[in-house]
């Protein structure tokens, strides 16, 4: 195992000025002396690499002994940053693809949208506190280590304060209320038109005992908007209680994440088609814009904007969120800090944008590319397999460790205070250590490269700064509680069980802390990673 995180820097390579992740990859500003020379050391080291790389291709392209086809596999748990880092290979090296899917994600992000502002309408029922504190009053947690605990605690063991009323929450609903249609409308739109049951599995419940988005006035006494009330959960032995993650809280409500079979081209169903031209269809015939079209969303979202943006910063609110410590800012899909941005009746999404959409996929997506013949890898078919993480698809992994080059695993550490969204009894740091212990130690994988993504560094950084101690989650956890310690204790827990468990203990581990949303830092990450395949890749076909 190496010994340094991050250990593989990006080559220097030969880019034209037209390039533009040249733009990307230039010097940051204010670089100091120190990091300057840190920074040409490493270049020059990664270009030494990758001139020895070169040149074991033109040895590999005169003995035609090359392999054609490089499969790499990105394997981890739900919500890992699987997606993400296929959004980054597609954005580096199929930037015409990705631009053409560009708009379709827009009904995703409104999607996600809508789910956040359902959220924080659940969050802050007062029935749902009733509920809540009612199971409090039977449960009685007592903040020792029992396994039975409150999935949400404050630091310490003591159960959270529901005491902060919001005034104006129904108001907020009545005011909302057509949201509610519209996020049905979505769901039904980017559900699969032949999966019949998909689509009423993730319809929305709209009777009034499960209604956030009211059509009326009147509500049922016990009603807590879509969601229920948190339940009692056990937390596995070497953790304590823990806060559910905005997917795990909506798993445990009545309303169902949707979730879209790869099968179906909803893409294409949302492609360019009508949105090629901003004049309108009686100017000579050309296509309107999306924006004149009546019937689309961004209506409906545009006119509720200013309310949502009075929800999101609502004092009351924001209290309300932080004492369920219900963190929206931790979850993909994310867009309540730029309501007034994506709700634009003209918006096109950002490349960040629709890296952080979130649409749950079953089955297993295959991305494929190839190097253009201006590139040192020319002649490369790569093909890259996001393979679903949620616990009733990982029986789907072993199939795709036959000839798999290499595999990205994602685990994101900034989750050891959260569950599974599909088990409320498991904590997510644990489960992908299980996880990891599991792919390291499997026979069939003995000689395929493994690169190790401690994804999510970004929230984890964020988390540790705002107070949450990683001593009250992980048992026996005694270092001081900032990023530097935090993350390193996770490096070198990751890597002890790769050493502990490898079958091969010649395999190098390349162990990379990210942040995959960054597309700068990842698309160097990936440079790196692409490079380190290929050399193995040419080991394996005896070049080497």
């Amino acid at each position: 195992m190496n010994s340094q995180p991050g250990q593989l820097l990006a080559p220097n390579r030969r880019r034209s000025i037209s390039d533009p992740l040249s733009a990307a990859l230039l010097p940051p500003p204010n670089e100091s002396p120190e990091e300057r020379e840190r920074r040409l050391s490493a270049e020059a080291e990664a270009k030494k690499r990758s001139d020895n790389i070169d040149k074991m291709l033109r040895e590999g392209e005169r003995q035609n002994r090359r392999k054609k086809v490089v499969k790499v596999l990105l394997l981890g748990q739900s919500e890992s940053g699987k997606s993400t880092t296929l959004k980054q290979f597609q954005l580096l090296h199929a930037r015409a693809a990705f631009q053409a899917e560009r708009i379709a994600w827009r009904f995703v992000i409104y999607l996600n949208l809508l789910q956040s502002v359902r959220r924080i309408l659940e969050a802050i029922s007062p029935d749902a506190d009733a509920l809540a504190n009612g199971l409090d009053e039977i449960d009685d947690y007592d903040g020792t280590d029992d396994a039975a605990s409150i999935i949400i605690c404050a630091p310490g063991g003591s159960t959270p304060s529901y005491g902060t009323q919001v005034p104006n929450y129904e108001s907020y609903r009545t005011r909302l209320a057509p949201l509610a249609e519209l996020e049905a409308r979505l769901i039904q739109q980017l559900s699969d038109p032949e999966d019949i049951g998909n689509l009423e599995a993730t319809r929305l419940p709209l009777s009034q005992n499960h209604q956030a988005w009211p059509y009326n006035n009147e509500t049922s006494p016990t009603s807590t908007g879509w969601g229920q009330p948190i339940p009692r959960i056990s937390i596995p032995s070497g953790s304590r209680s823990s806060p559910a993650s905005p997917t795990s809280l909506a798993s445990m409500s009545n309303h169902q994440e949707l979730t879209v079979p790869t099968t179906f081209n909803w893409k294409k169903a949302f492609a360019l088609g009508k949105i090629q031209s901003p004049k309108s269809a009686y100017s000579g015939g050309e296509l309107q814009g999306w924006w004149e079209d009546p019937d689309d969303p961004v209506h409906v979202l545009h006119r509720c904007s200013s309310i949502i943006v009075e929800l999101w910063r609502d004092p009351k609110v924001t209290q309300k969120l932080k004492e369920k410590r219900l963190r929206l800012e931790e979850s993909s899909g994310f867009y309540l800090n730029e309501i007034d941005r994506i709700t634009a009746k003209m918006y096109i999404p950002t490349d960040d944008d629709i890296l952080k959409a979130r649409l749950k996929t079953t089955g297993v997506v295959e991305h494929t590319f190839t190097m253009p013949k201006d590139n040192e890898f020319r002649g490369v078919d790569w093909k890259i397999y996001d393979v679903g993480g949620a616990r009733p698809q990982r029986n789907a992994w072993v199939p795709y460790f036959d000839d798999v080059n290499a595999i990205i695993f994602l685990a994101p550490i900034s989750a050891f205070d959260q569950v599974l969204a599909e088990d409320s009894t498991v904590n997510r740091l644990e489960d992908s250590m299980h996880l990891w212990k599991h792919v390291v130690s499997n026979r069939l994988l003995a000689n395929v490269n493994i690169i190790l993504f401690l994804n999510k560094c970004d929230l984890l950084r964020s988390k540790l700064e705002s107070g949450v101690r990683i001593s009250h989650h992980i048992r026996g956890y005694s270092r001081p509680n900032d990023y530097d310690s935090v993350s390193k204790y996770f490096y070198n827990k990751f890597g002890a069980i790769h050493q502990s468990y490898t079958p091969n203990r010649s395999r190098e581990l390349y162990i990379h802390l990210t942040a995959v949303t960054d597309t700068r830092r990842t698309q160097v990450i990936i440079l790196n990673v692409r490079d380190m395949i290929l050399t193995a890749n040419l080991k394996s076909s005896s070049l080497m």
